[in-house]
């Protein structure tokens, strides 16, 4: 056990991704009876909603489960209301500062983490009172910091910045990734767009097929002026790069976003127009899985890599050396 499973109350240091129009009851409550933490995507539901799906996960899970809630959602007031009058046990917040909730959420006994993009955030949040953080490089699906940091340089940067309970997110999605963010300084990890294509997400079969064919360097960050936004290049991203090459101004590009182009995208399974979040591992996701599959290969996975390593260093292979220097006093590698 570690922090991360401590806080939530479950067996391992997995959270789903509580992704717009993909995390509904059926994949959220299959993570939790896994053995991980699976999270109700707040973002594409509507407050009846949402409330629906908090009723459908108490009946079908008794683990730990909790709410992710972007901040800028626009009936914000209400939708908290709703979590504490569900009684709702762990909420995740992201898109927006931590102060404002915060306190209200742990008022009625919630546990908070909030998602940052930079060591600065993950500082105010501690200061905000969360209870842990998401710190998610710019390798993760749909929307980004602006700092475009990798999940490689970000995580141990958070480490060395923040003392709260780290999870790592961001182009993690096998054992070995999760090993390695574990030896930066992570404490658990989220993980998004391999739940995302899991048999029980409620993304159309059409966006499900069009990940899996995603070849490397098939997604690409976009709309930096208004949310920068990781998307599969379809046609709707070209039109977002022909605007954004030509100097296209946040109002320009608000006009061609409208409204509902993410459920276009993922949920009604329109592969032209619609927009495709996903996250660069998409490139290694090659068909459907449920998520015991999913589980069951991430576990193994991290336990292969972990006698892996093992290996190497009883064989004499990888040989650990330590520096005694009053700059690097424990310096190994």
């Amino acid at each position: 056990m570690n922090r991360i499973t401590q806080l939530f109350g479950i067996e391992y240091p997995i959270i789903q991704g509580g992704m717009v129009w993909c995390s509904g009851w059926r994949l959220a409550s299959a993570v939790s009876n896994n053995g991980g933490l699976g999270l109700l995507g707040a973002g594409s539901m509507h407050c009846d909603t949402l409330t629906e799906h908090i009723r459908k996960m108490k009946e079908a899970t008794d683990r730990p489960w909790g709410v992710n809630v972007p901040l800028l959602y626009p009936e914000i007031d209400k939708l908290m209301g709703i979590l504490a009058d569900e009684q709702v046990k762990i909420v995740f917040t992201s898109a927006g500062s931590p102060k404002k909730w915060t306190s209200f959420l742990k008022s009625h006994g919630m546990t908070v983490v909030h998602v940052v993009s930079s060591a600065s955030f993950a500082q105010k949040c501690e200061e905000a009172g969360c209870d842990a953080i998401v710190a998610e490089g710019f390798e993760a699906g749909g929307h980004n910091g602006r700092e475009e940091t990798s999940t490689l340089t970000l995580i141990p940067n958070v480490a060395a910045h923040c003392r709260l309970p780290l999870i790592a997110a961001g182009g993690i999605a096998s054992g070995k990734a999760m090993l390695a963010a574990m030896i930066l300084g992570a404490e658990g990890v989220q993980i998004g767009s391999r739940f995302a294509v899991a048999t029980e997400s409620s993304a159309h079969p059409n966006f499900k097929q069009q990940v899996w064919k995603t070849p490397e360097g098939g997604t690409m960050l976009a709309l930096k002026k208004i949310a920068p936004t990781r998307l599969i290049k379809n046609e709707f991203y070209e039109q977002v790069k022909t605007l954004e090459d030509q100097g296209a101004d946040s109002d320009t590009l608000k006009e061609l976003l409208g409204k509902g182009r993410a459920k276009q995208g993922i949920f009604e399974g329109n592969l032209a127009e619609g927009e495709l979040e996903i996250g660069q591992i998409a490139s290694m996701l090659k068909g459907e899985e449920s998520v015991a599959e999913i589980m069951q290969d991430l576990l193994r996975d991290y336990n292969q890599s972990i006698n892996r390593f093992s290996l190497l260093l009883t064989s004499g292979k990888i040989k650990i050396m330590i520096y005694h220097d009053p700059i690097f006093p424990s310096y190994s590698r």
